[in-house]
């Protein structure tokens, strides 16, 4: 056998090695779909037992220029499989060309995360969220700000593909779980609401639960009763509201230009 010939041998046994990986740990992973999902998870510790990419070499070039911190990870890390593989694996194929596969982080572990008192940071409430791509973009923010985490209550799984898809894998940067109202993490609620206080004049405790209803529907009336405050955001009269992640963003803002967040300004690939 020619070098060639083996190092084609080589290839095809890499190529089938992860492919049969990756069907392996299917069952009860999370799909990180794309460069920035497989970027974050690793940055933030998931374990991550499959990567593959269609053009390793492009997504390396992309490595180097917006993660260098990771290049040779996932030099090592990712295998490149044909085009049509990689279709095979994925519902649709994500612009950068690659996928992983990534355990879940430990339920126990999260409850620890969010029910541990006293917190550094809010934790944001999601009541009954009807979209997905709202709850990803949600987690990117909550991922941002730093605080202590995401609680969904409700049908929706946040860690559904398309939540982690938009929310870029920043599931793992933050503690993200879905529970029934009657097993909220402890600490006072905060409920964003069109008839509360203006949220200018109160301060957000670290330890908030800060609540959020769907955009047409509002919190329940359940959690609505059990508000420490209702809070609302400013908005100009006759416009009827403002989008989930519109809304999550201005309370942290809030949050973090009125605590002692150690948040700076600044941006990272």
């Amino acid at each position: 056998m020619s070098d060639e010939q083996a190092v084609s041998v080589s290839r095809q046994d890499a190529e089938r090695s992860a492919v049969r990986r990756w069907h392996d740990h299917a069952a009860g992973a999370v799909l990180l779909d794309g460069f920035h999902a497989l970027k974050h998870a690793l940055r933030f510790g998931a374990d991550v037992p499959v990567a593959v990419s269609s053009d390793k070499a492009a997504l390396l070039r992309l490595a180097a220029d917006l993660a260098p911190d990771l290049a040779a990870t996932l030099a090592h890390r990712v295998t490149e499989i044909p085009a049509a593989e990689l279709r095979g694996l994925v519902t649709r194929v994500h612009p950068t060309a690659v996928a992983a596969l990534a355990a879940p982080p430990d339920p126990g572990a999260l409850a620890a995360v969010l029910n541990t008192l006293p917190r550094q940071a809010p934790v944001v409430v999601l009541d009954q969220p009807r979209n997905l791509g709202n709850v990803g973009a949600v987690v990117r923010l909550a991922a941002g700000f730093g605080v202590t985490g995401v609680v969904t209550t409700g049908d929706l799984d946040p860690w559904h593909p398309n939540a982690v898809r938009s929310g870029a894998g920043l599931h793992y940067a933050t503690a993200v779980a879905r529970t029934g109202p009657e097993g909220l993490p402890p600490g006072p609620l905060y409920v964003l609401d069109p008839d509360g206080d203006d949220i200018r004049a109160t301060e957000l405790p670290d330890d908030a639960l800060v609540v959020f209803g769907s955009e047409r529907h509002g919190v329940s009336a359940e959690l609505r009763a059990r508000a420490t405050a209702l809070v609302s955001l400013p908005m100009r009269a006759q416009v009827s509201s403002y989008n989930l992640a519109t809304s999550v963003g201005m309370a942290l803002y809030h949050w973090a230009a009125t605590s002692r967040s150690p948040l700076v300004p600044g941006r990272r690939p």
